[in-house]
């Protein structure tokens, strides 16, 4: 496996389609899981554009829903990779919606994803690391850095029963 570090800019996605009705719920706006499956895929794309390994999705960290987007508008998924660990990356999904007469475009949600590396059998292998050259991806490879903290204590909380410190 080729581990030579790579910069974000190399994993860097867009996709972009039309929301149609069968996207929709009856108020005619995009449904939420329709939105979080795409992200997925967006990042899955970064993921594996910066490790060329198969991968399977880790975590999810701090969806948000800010506005809706509506049935004729497109929607747009921008993916990048912030941080890289040992066996598994963290990615960043922005989407957008875009009025097709207008152009007007707004962020509709923020998601941050782990992916972890694995080979065929299911064991982890090591990802490239991330080549960080400014100011701006340090401070992002910095709170994914804690956001994978507060991940894996969460994760150590949900396995250890209350008053044990043995993991179920």
């Amino acid at each position: 496996m080729d581990l030579t570090p790579k910069r974000s800019a190399e994993s860097a996605t867009e996709m972009v389609q039309v929301v149609l009705p069968n996207d929709a719920n009856p108020l005619g706006f995009i449904l939420g899981g329709t939105v979080m499956h795409l992200i997925d895929i967006a990042g899955a794309i970064a993921c594996h554009r910066h490790t060329r390994s198969l991968l399977v999705t880790a975590a999810v960290d701090d969806l948000q829903f800010l506005h809706s987007i509506k049935v004729g508008d497109l929607i747009i998924l921008q993916s990048h990779v912030t941080c890289a660990f040992k066996t598994s990356l963290e990615v960043q999904v922005d989407v957008f919606s875009e009025e097709t007469l207008t152009g007007a475009r707004q962020l509709t949600s923020r998601a941050y994803l782990t992916f972890v590396a694995i080979a065929r059998d299911g064991s982890r292998v090591l990802v490239p690391p991330l080549i960080v050259d400014t100011d701006e991806q340090r401070r992002v490879c910095e709170e994914a850095h804690r956001r994978r903290a507060q991940r894996l204590k969460r994760k150590m909380e949900a396995i250890t029963p209350a008053g044990s410190t043995t993991p179920l």
